[in-house]
């Protein structure tokens, strides 16, 4: 390969060099000289070409291996360029060199920017908890009634943005607090059928659940995030019915989460993981942000799991989260 580019390199002066063998030999010829001088002279120009032609190989791959280094290191800086062979190359590394101070200039500022703006959001959605903790206190001494449970799902629908602002900077850090250990699958589904039991009593959405009877090597927290957006997708966009949990009997530790809502078209199904992506249905509810599944995939990718959708329009949805653990990462 590498020398397939020296040669390619070289046409040209091979090419040259050819030219001003034939002219001697035209001249030569020309002027009567013995064919034993004249093929002397060019096998003598021969074996010299032959010469400078290793010598320049040697140097050129030398260069080349000196570049590859220097490839694979350019994070730190085009610091240890070979020494140019000729005025060209130098303004090339010259220009090299102003474009990195250019780029690194510009990449510490953005990333001065982005660590201002995680900063600001860790803080303010910590500081955000306090009125609503406030505000759940307050719900605690209302007299039961319609109004109480209204504003008591608005509430824990703002917990749960703000629970996402944080997964989503998170794990945009440098480091992300995964725990992987041995998870009781069961225990984890109904503590977050738990957290929204509310939402089932007051949407009268049925609840079918099978036993899960499941271990697998996950993170507890993040997993439970997943399956939240996912269960609190379900509720979202199922007018009425029922939803199901189980473990499907097809595939090995893949939890299914099936839904009778209102289903995904056929042309949104391949992009409801995009972030920022919201669809027909996003579009229709207007209040969607195309975060929570893009949330769910990074997370699962990261978990070393994988997740899968089955949906159509009017027959409702099918999550399929496949906890094998072969590909979990332990660090």
């Amino acid at each position: 390969m590498m020398i397939g580019r020296f040669i390619r390199s070289k046409i040209k002066s091979a090419l040259l060099f050819a030219l001003y063998l034939g002219v001697f030999c035209l001249v030569a010829y020309l002027y009567r000289m013995p064919l034993d001088v004249l093929l002397y002279a060019s096998l003598l120009c021969l074996f010299f070409a032959g010469v400078f032609m290793i010598y320049s190989y040697c140097r050129f791959r030398q260069r080349q291996m000196v570049l590859a280094d220097l490839r694979a290191r350019i994070q730190f800086g085009p610091e240890k360029l070979p020494a140019p062979a000729n005025a060209i190359e130098e303004e090339y590394q010259k220009i090299i060199q102003s474009l990195y101070q250019t780029t690194s200039a510009a990449v510490s500022e953005k990333d001065q920017s982005m660590s201002d703006m995680i900063e600001y959001y860790t803080l303010w959605a910590h500081q955000i908890k306090t009125p609503i903790a406030a505000m759940a206190l307050l719900l605690q001494s209302m007299p039961t009634g319609k109004e109480k449970d209204a504003l008591s799902m608005e509430l824990f629908k703002i917990e749960q943005y703000v629970e996402m602002v944080l997964s989503y900077l998170r794990l945009g850090a440098d480091s992300t607090d995964f725990r992987i250990g041995e998870q009781d699958l069961d225990r984890i589904v109904k503590d977050v059928v738990k957290k929204y039991s509310t939402m089932f009593i007051k949407k009268k959405i049925s609840l079918e659940y099978a036993p899960l009877e499941t271990k697998t090597i996950s993170d507890e927290k993040w997993l439970s995030f997943v399956i939240e957006q996912v269960l609190s997708n379900a509720l979202k966009y199922t007018p009425e019915g029922k939803i199901s949990i189980y473990m499907d009997k097809a595939q090995p530790r893949t939890l299914v989460i099936a839904d009778t809502g209102i289903g995904i078209w056929a042309e949104d199904l391949p992009r409801v993981f995009e972030k920022g992506y919201t669809g027909y249905n996003g579009r229709t509810d207007k209040k969607s942000t195309g975060i929570g599944l893009y949330l769910c995939r990074l997370i699962m990718n990261r978990l070393g799991h994988t997740m899968t959708i089955e949906s159509e329009a009017g027959k409702g949805t099918k999550v399929k989260l496949g906890l094998d653990y072969e590909n979990v990462r332990f660090e």
